[in-house]
């Protein structure tokens, strides 16, 4: 496959280790995209004050968002463009042994931006795509960051899954949001994942992140909902507000009224 954005080698390789990772399928490739396209990518977000971007605060999750095609400059638009092609998509199907099917409307996807006191609580993702009718199954978060530093928070966590409690049980894998790292991993094996540390970075640092997701045809065993469903931390989960917060938030009817009430 022959492409101008991304390492190949690299990103095959790290693909080669997805399969039967802890606590679920997953991979960490360093140099995701050519050196200069990531620069490149990086430059090319807009402001954090920007009015464009769709905001999330409230007690379990504070960042912001954008999936509009019309916004993304030129580069950005061929990147995901590239991202959702049939090529990539059959290519990354074959590198995980599942057929795949690309969103390139980007549902929950596209630019996504955290400044200080960036947080997402764990959380599961949609299970099935309320458009398109097909199952959530594989991300790719790619990190495009240069000035957040070790130290500064941010780090995704993995978690393993309490069956009893249908939540989060241990914490066994953290990635830093390194420039240029992207992170593959499977959605559809109660895959807890989410910031384990709040974001303490200075003012005008940011994390910044592409996201794209992928589809599959249902599974049998697959459990509907349309909305991600989060998990308190330790600190919350006595907190009556935070835990009737949850339930609105994965509440298909009700979650975008939780969206930005204050924290």
């Amino acid at each position: 496959m022959e492409n101008d954005f991304i390492n190949l080698e690299t990103v095959s390789s790290g693909l080669s280790g997805f399969k039967n990772n802890k606590p679920f399928d997953h991979a960490v490739v360093d140099g995701f995209f050519k050196d200069e396209i990531a620069r490149a990518l990086e430059a090319d977000f807009p402001d954090f004050d920007d009015s464009a971007w769709y905001v999330y605060k409230n007690s379990i999750e504070d960042k912001k968002a954008l999936n509009d095609w019309n916004r993304f400059p030129h580069l950005t638009y061929k990147v995901f463009s590239f991202l959702n092609s049939k090529e990539f998509v059959d290519y990354l199907s074959k590198a995980v042994g599942i057929e795949l099917y690309p969103d390139v409307g980007l549902h929950g996807g596209g630019w996504h931006i955290h400044g200080t006191g960036g947080n997402l609580n764990p959380h599961l993702d949609y299970s099935i795509h309320p458009k398109m009718g097909l199952q959530r199954r594989i991300n790719i978060i790619m990190y495009l960051s240069r000035d957040l530093k070790p130290g500064m928070g941010g780090e995704l966590g993995l978690w393993s899954h309490n069956q009893q409690l249908n939540s989060p049980k241990d914490l066994v894998v953290e990635v830093l949001p390194v420039f240029n790292r992207a992170v593959i991993f499977d959605t559809s094996q109660n895959s807890w994942h989410g910031m384990s540390r709040v974001l303490t970075c200075p003012e005008n640092v940011y994390r910044k992140s592409l996201a794209v997701y992928y589809l599959c045809k249902p599974e049998a065993q697959c459990q509907e909902h349309q909305r991600a469903y989060f998990a308190p931390r330790d600190h919350q989960k006595d907190d009556g507000e935070v835990l009737d917060l949850i339930l609105r938030r994965a509440d298909l009817h009700n979650s975008k009224e939780v969206y930005k009430t204050e924290k």
